[in-house]
């Protein structure tokens, strides 16, 4: 066993003969390991976790509202994203964020020329406060129907900001089907940043063209997630390279995510009205992909190294 745990590590390291350790760093430095070259951008590990996450102030500070797609709009703040998706019969909204962020998220809604208490159904992407800790508040204001995957589950009930139980209305699994005014989303169970972390899919029509929507919930791996034990990968590991796989089978022509850094809100937003939709970006979409999981074999690969006592 420690023989084929050993194959799968010299494996992994050899796929990230990209990634080198930069030169000139010393403790002092605030990135430290190597760098991660994708498509032509270079990022450290801790950089790309800072460009995901932001400061404090992106993560509480309204971004403009607008229109990313068809009924797809944009009302989250400048890192943590949050979509609403307008029908006929009312509005899906995804990820509710800090509780103390939901005014900022009606606000923007209002600010659409829509109304907050119109929004039926409110999804998520995973179970970490950034994202769906203002569940409960969303629900009281607009009596919305919560959904969410099973095996986050756990994880919300232990949300309860204020004191307030977590809703849950709906129990998701993996390929369900979210469906509201003519529009169909289904929830992929893509583990490993969370239990039940969730990717969704869904089409777009623009220009009288439909576009394949993905909405990516955490890829992201610490540097202390369990990923290799003396029997091989763990189940954690197993999961991250199996959402991974399924990630790139699926057809995406918009791609969206969690964190609004995920796929460069920011810089499309300031090319809106010049040009192509710039949140039509395919490329943009693997190259999320490939910089993910080039990290998480970077961690696998460390782990290993310690685990099985190779010397680097």
């Amino acid at each position: 066993m420690k023989a084929i745990t050993t194959t799968i590590l010299a494996c992994l390291l050899a796929a990230t003969v990209q990634a080198q350790t930069p030169a000139g760093r010393g403790r002092g430095n605030q990135e430290p390991g190597p760098t991660i070259t994708v498509r032509g951008h270079t990022f450290t590990q801790l950089s790309l976790f800072q460009r995901n996450v932001g400061g404090p102030d992106d993560m509480t500070t309204p971004f403009p509202p607008h229109k990313v797609i068809g009924n797809i709009y944009y009302v989250g703040t400048r890192s943590l994203a949050v979509f609403l998706l307008v029908t006929p019969q009312g509005h899906i909204l995804i990820n509710s964020t800090y509780e103390r962020n939901v005014p900022g998220i009606q606000k923007a809604v209002e600010q659409l020329g829509f109304k907050f208490t119109d929004i039926k159904i409110l999804l998520g992407s995973h179970a970490h406060g950034d994202h769906m800790e203002g569940d409960a508040l969303v629900k009281d204001l607009t009596r919305a129907q919560v959904m969410a995957m099973e095996q986050d589950i756990p994880a919300l009930e232990r949300m309860r900001p204020g004191g307030k139980t977590h809703p849950i209305d709906r129990v998701l699994h993996d390929r369900d089907t979210v469906t509201l005014g003519g529009t169909t989303l289904v929830a992929h169970l893509t583990p490993g940043h969370t239990a039940g972390n969730t990717t969704w899919t869904l089409q777009a029509q623009e220009g009288g063209r439909s576009y394949n929507v993905v909405i990516l919930g955490g890829m992201g791996v610490t540097a202390n997630a369990p990923l290799v034990a003396a029997a091989g990968p763990t189940q954690l590991a197993k999961d991250y390279i199996a959402s991974f796989a399924f990630l790139r089978s699926l057809p995406c022509d918009v791609p969206l995510g969690s964190h609004t850094s995920m796929y460069n809100m920011a810089d499309k937003y300031a090319r809106i009205g010049k040009g192509p939709n710039p949140y039509i970006d395919p490329e943009g979409y693997l190259e999320e992909l490939d910089a993910r999981e080039k990290v998480f074999k970077i961690r696998m690969a460390e782990q290993g190294t310690k685990e099985l006592g190779i010397k680097k």
